[in-house]
């Protein structure tokens, strides 16, 4: 209501203002700052009209567009820290202007350090954007720059591997990341049959990445279906500006090693402009990965470290509670209560040799070289990515030689247009799930059903007499009448034996565990031997379901084309100026091919396999306005169809407030939508004890798990408790927000903004059996247990806010610091609402340093520099599966680096540790304790001029 009011209002104030107001000329000049010696662009350099307070900063390609009514010719000052100022002259607007700045170890005017590297885009959005640019991709203390977005302000990064990394925000958080959408040059960065991004495992080489913008909050207006937390959007570098080679190799503990190479060049026609670039990427890691080795019981699981039988522990599958290992208070078996089997730790079943290979190709032709950086280009492209890693979803996946591959063909004109087509296919490889694996090699050896019985004969038959042998046992015959006393008798002799307990149990195990040839079964596969390994490899060497193994077979692809057109410009007047407006649509089509190891794409009675294509497209369009040069209105509203579900409508209206040129005020309101993932529409994975399921067309007549195990006892259908699932629908949130961006001091910028949200139509699981039964004999002939995608009937909402500072002194030195809360709201008793898995509080604190000069005695050293953060993150309870819920202590991590850049031979030098003091913590619960990863890099980047 609140957003569909503020919508109509927005849009007829710019309607009224667009015919109501005469039109009025405005001076618009446009160019970019560049550095002299390397054409480097100058990401934040001030370009102001000399005299005056109105200026622009330059964007991440050193690009700059200004817009005043002063007439021509105008005195522009132009400006950067580290570099001599230059003015410059404004006789015409009819070219694009390029300015080249000297380095210059002069202190400049202090109106550079005003907002230093914060761009005007990121000042005026309206969102919440974090952003880290080139410098900051370089200086990170983090292992790498993606761990870096770690650092910035309501952002939750966590490491559920090295190699795999999810980054979430406000809440909601998984560790499989369907909430957020990961783009690189707007291209979905997303695995199109698992339908998660892999972080940056899938991603773009560092040595390219030119910046990373991460839009905080509901953005499907914006950014189309999924944008449902946040955006990453990861900016490449352009061939025609960022030429030259560039190499870098890093070592490190865990016996990391990282390469990469690029390189780029570019081609001048006769009359000397240039008009084709070229670009090529190459990036490989390898390490040890992290070993996720938490021997703890499983978070409110029924036994602890104190139970003779074992308990299940978080990394260890198959040990899982079984109901017909239950024995509890049963006389006919004292002491044998509950007991596990002893399952699999998952370093016997997981490859952690973990590598990662990036390989990237692009062209880029200008179809009007004499337009410079404003000519349309021609974009085509093509990237693959692959390796070894682990996952963590509902279980932890093995990801084995996986492979991806993303084809683009672009045109573009800069803040005018594009049209954009892609196809991205991939390769599952040799991956496999251990979880499903442990149960596997177990029931190979010896069923449960099996297991169980052998367990329970050796206790019935060698532990109960020799108990009963022992003094203080309970004579039954002096209980006659009274079963609670001889109970109670019995479990008082029992507390008096645990050692025995302990030791008789360990030899039931290991009587159950040997096999009979009799009745066909075999002893415990023991990792390490030759047994185990060929069983192994046979298991997961077969594709889940089609051939009875636990491998993901996936050969899936989606194809995606957008469109996306900006009238400019179209009006100024007085009072109103700069009317733009942008139009839009895009087409997706899912092409899903898991041969059923995964998806309901199962293999059919001719030997084909079901087609389970999904299309979905998206129109959209917008409008921004300015009033009196200082008000900017911003309104636009998109339609979004899948095939399989209903129109939905994304709204979002905003306005920024710029009172003055150091501050903005920004409020907001933004929606989206999620659509369920393939998986929520045709899940079909039998993880052995139960059949996780898509819910495309709803469920009928399911039972209660409660009630089927009170049936399978009474075999009596009156204790049944039935329901309905209805069909999965996306889910949808709505967002109202508001801050303030301002530069204090001329030396302190601060970010502050407060969030609150409304989300409906949650997708979660919901638990039941499909259960049958003989209707003369009351015997079940099925039952089966399923986990089914469904939607949460309440509504939650959730708030936060979070503060974000810059201070620059000294010229050479930075202050950061920011500390977000959220917290969820509604207390509700809905099982399908997804767990919140987000600390209340958190905060970052850092000092950073570039170029300064070292002196020696009478030597100085010049461009150093060094950068520390240190993060802090409150204890929160970790809701994922069954197996993997349980509670995150409080943690810190302080990260590091020193580098030194050796300008004569274009090479820097880089020392430092991601959680420096080596604070082993959980950062998601079922995952591996992340420890310190120290690293040397050395990086050699010769930029053509």
């Amino acid at each position: 209501m609140v957003g569909r009011i503020l919508f109509r209002t927005t849009f007829s104030l710019i309607l009224f203002f667009c015919f109501a107001i005469n039109s009025n000329a405005q001076t618009i000049v446009r160019g970019e700052v560049l550095d002299k010696g390397n054409n480097e662009p100058l990401i934040g350099a001030t370009v102001v009209i000399k005299g005056t307070t109105i200026g622009v900063i330059t964007d991440w390609d050193g690009s700059f567009e200004l817009k005043t009514d002063q007439p021509l010719p105008l005195l522009l000052s132009i400006s950067y820290t580290g570099y001599a100022a230059e003015d410059l002259e404004i006789t015409s607007t009819d070219k694009s202007i390029k300015i080249k700045l000297s380095e210059d170890a002069i202190t400049i005017d202090v109106v550079e350090v005003k907002g230093r590297r914060i761009s005007e885009k990121q000042r005026q959005s309206p969102l919440t954007v974090e952003t880290l640019d080139n410098i900051a991709i370089k200086e990170t203390p983090a292992a790498n720059f993606y761990d870096g977005l770690g650092s910035l302000k309501d952002v939750d990064l966590t490491a559920a591997s090295l190699g795999f990394k999810v980054i979430n925000t406000r809440g909601f958080n998984s560790t499989s990341p369907v909430r957020s959408l990961q783009i690189i040059d707007g291209v979905d960065n997303q695995s199109p049959g698992l339908n998660f991004s892999l972080g940056n495992f899938l991603g773009a080489s560092e040595l390219d990445v030119n910046q990373v913008n991460l839009i905080v909050g509901a953005s499907s207006a914006f950014y189309g279906p999924n944008a449902f937390n946040g955006v990453i959007s990861m900016q490449t570098k352009n061939p025609f500006l960022h030429r030259g080679i560039s190499a870098m190799t890093k070592v490190g503990e865990r016996s990391l090693f990282e390469g990469a190479i690029r390189y780029a060049e570019a081609f001048n026609n006769k009359q000397g402009q240039p008009i084709v670039a070229f670009k090529v990427n190459a990036f490989y890691m390898q390490a040890d990965d992290w070993v996720a080795d938490n021997f703890d019981p499983v978070f409110d699981t029924e036994t602890g470290l104190d139970n003779p039988g074992g308990y299940d522990a978080v990394n260890i599958y198959g040990d899982e509670y079984q109901g017909n290992f239950d024995r509890t208070d049963n006389v006919t078996f004292p002491g044998l209560n509950i007991w596990h089997r002893r399952g699999y730790i998952e370093e016997d079943l997981v490859d952690y040799d973990s590598d990662n290979y990036k390989a990237s190709a692009a062209v880029h032709f200008r179809l009007a070289p004499s337009q410079d950086v404003e000519s349309p280009e021609l974009i085509l492209s093509s990237s693959t990515g692959g390796g070894t890693t682990v996952f963590q979803g509902d279980n932890r996946f093995s990801l084995r030689n996986i492979r991806f591959y993303q084809h683009r063909i672009e045109l573009n004109k800069k803040d005018h247009y594009f049209l954009r087509l892609y196809a991205t296919h991939e390769d599952a490889g040799d991956s496999y799930d251990p979880y499903f694996t442990a149960l596997r090699l177990q029931d190979r050896a010896k069923e449960n059903s099996d297991f169980g019985t052998d367990y329970g004969n050796y206790w019935s038959l060698t532990v109960v007499p020799q108990m009963q042998a022992m003094e203080g046992y309970p004579d039954v015959f002096d209980f006659i009448g009274n079963p609670d006393g001889f109970r109670a008798a019995l479990n008082t002799f029992l507390d008096g034996i645990p050692d025995e307990l302990v030791q008789w149990h360990q030899e039931a195990q290991e009587a159950a565990n040997t096999g009979n040839s009799v009745v066909g079964t075999t002893d415990f596969l023991e990792p390490g031997t030759e047994e185990f390994q060929e069983a192994f490899d046979d298991i997961t060497g077969r594709i889940a379901n089609l051939e009875g193994g636990t491998k993901f077979f996936s050969e899936s692809a989606l194809v995606h084309a957008h469109g996306e057109y900006q009238f400019k410009d179209l009006y100024n007047g007085d009072i109103i100026s700069n009317l733009d407006v942008l139009v839009g649509a895009n087409f997706r089509r899912y092409m899903p091919n898991s041969k059923g190891s995964i998806l309901l794409d199962t293999q059919q009675p001719d030997g084909s396999f079901l087609n389970i294509d999904t299309d979905e497209f998206g129109i959209y369009t917008g409008g921004t306005v300015e009033l009196y040069n200082k008000l900017r209105i911003n309104t636009s509203l998109r339609l979004d169809k899948n095939e399989n579900f209903d129109y939905l409508l994304s709204p979002a209206a905003s306005a920024v407030y710029t009172p003055s040129p150091g501050t903005v005020i920004r409020f907001s309101f933004s929606s989206a939508i999620r659509n369920p993932t393939l998986n929520d529409q045709y899940l079909n994975y039998n993880v052995g004890r139960a059949i996780l399921a898509g819910n495309l067309n709803g469920y009928e007549d399911l039972v209660t798990v409660e009630s089927a195990e009170d049936f399978l006892n009474a075999l009596s259908p009156l204790v049944l408790d039935s329901f309905n699932v209805a069909p999965i629908q996306p889910e949808k949130v709505r967002t109202i927000e508001g801050g303030i961006r301002t530069t204090l001091f001329d030396k302190l910028y601060l970010d502050a903004g407060y969030y609150f949200s409304f989300y409906r139509d949650f997708i979660g699981f919901q638990l039941g059996v499909d259960l049958e039964y003989d209707r003369l004999t009351n015997l079940p002939t099925t039952v089966q247990a399923l986990r089914v995608a469904a939607n949460a009937t309440d509504q939650v909402t959730t708030q936060g806010f979070s503060l974000g500072l810059n201070y620059y002194f000294w010229n050479y030195y930075a202050f950061t610091g920011n500390y977000s809360f959220n917290t969820l709201n509604t207390s509700t008793d809905d099982p399908i609402i997804p767990a919140f898995n987000t600390p209340e509080h958190k905060f970052n604190i850092g000092i950073a340093g570039r170029d300064v000069p070292i002196r020696i005695g009478d030597m100085e050293i010049n461009n150093f520099g060094f950068n520390i953060n240190y993060k802090w993150i409150e204890g929160f309870l970790f809701e994922g599966s069954p197996q993997f819920t349980g509670f995150i202590p409080n943690y810190d991590l302080l990260d590091a680096q020193i580098n030194w850049r050796a300008a004569k031979i274009n090479t820097t030098f880089k020392l430092g540790a991601s959680n420096l003091l080596d604070n082993q913590q959980f950062q998601t619960y079922g995952g591996p304790r992340i420890g310190r990863l120290a690293y040397f890099s050395v990086l050699y980047d010769f930029r053509k001029k």
